[in-house]
């Protein structure tokens, strides 16, 4: 009964003033188009919301401790595009690695995850270690990766993609819930339980509310700031991972073939 009587409904409005503007935006839109509250029309909103989703979860850690990363979107470019090049039919004769032995999806989004996340660390080192402020540091990190993504591409478009690449995007379950939405799912909870029930969780806040206090308080703001990049490069690498997927599917359903331009790709964000 307290905690009813103790409710306080323009405290909760103003707590939650985007997510009720939102809702409102929805209601208003559903009521004056016929195709939006469909199923069709709310598998498309996952699919495109997804992968932003887990890039967003990767931001979050960077702002809760005051800070930032400018070079998000072109790390999600250069990992939409390695996962395509490591990911295109055996059989494609235009393959940008013919070379490359033949792997399957998953491995192709491990060995993304852990060069994104090294970027990400490195990222985080450079913070953390030289006191570059987060802004000036993925500001250059954000150049750089841009710069590797036209090298490694060579600016050309890519094509031939494996069919279990595309199904990533492409599938669903029981046709209403797509794959994508999957992945969202898993990252929002993890990182829900990361922020709210660890103790990496706990310092993050403390960074963000003090950092001088944190420090004195006997939190390692030079490794939770590394493992914040870290962890955030290896969103980035997921989400470029799923894009690639996307584009590739979106393209194939279009009928125009398998075709990620590369750097159209390394200018998400």
């Amino acid at each position: 009964m307290d905690k009813v009587s103790s409710f306080n409904p323009v405290k909760f409005m103003s707590d939650n003033a985007i997510v009720l503007l939102v809702l409102i935006l929805a209601i208003v839109t559903g009521l004056t188009s016929k195709n939006f509250f469909t199923v069709r029309n709310f598998s498309n909103l996952v699919i495109n919301m997804s992968p932003r989703f887990i890039i967003a979860c990767g931001v979050s850690g960077c702002l809760i401790t005051k800070g930032t990363d400018l070079s998000a979107g072109r790390q999600v470019g250069l990992s939409a595009c390695l996962a395509a090049m490591m990911l295109q039919d055996i059989d494609y004769t235009a393959r940008m690695l013919p070379w490359f032995p033949d792997i399957p999806w998953w491995l192709a989004l491990i060995f993304v995850m852990i060069i994104m996340g090294i970027i990400g660390g490195i990222n985080g080192c450079v913070i953390a270690f030289l006191k570059v402020p987060p802004f000036i540091a993925t500001l250059g990190m954000q150049t750089i990766v841009y710069g590797a993504c036209q090298i490694i591409t060579n600016n050309q478009p890519m094509g031939g993609f494996k069919e279990s690449y595309l199904k990533v995007a492409l599938g669903s379950v029981l046709n209403v819930l797509p794959y994508l939405a999957i992945f969202a799912v898993v990252v929002g909870v993890y990182f829900w339980f990361l922020y709210n029930k660890t103790r990496h969780g706990k310092y993050m806040y403390a960074i963000g509310g003090n950092e001088s206090a944190a420090q004195v308080a006997g939190v390692n703001v030079t490794a939770t700031l590394i493992r914040i990049y870290l962890l955030a490069g290896m969103m980035y690498g997921l989400a470029g991972f799923l894009v690639g997927a996307k584009a590739g599917g979106a393209s194939t359903a279009t009928g125009f073939g398998y075709e990620l331009e590369a750097i159209a790709a390394c200018t998400i964000g």
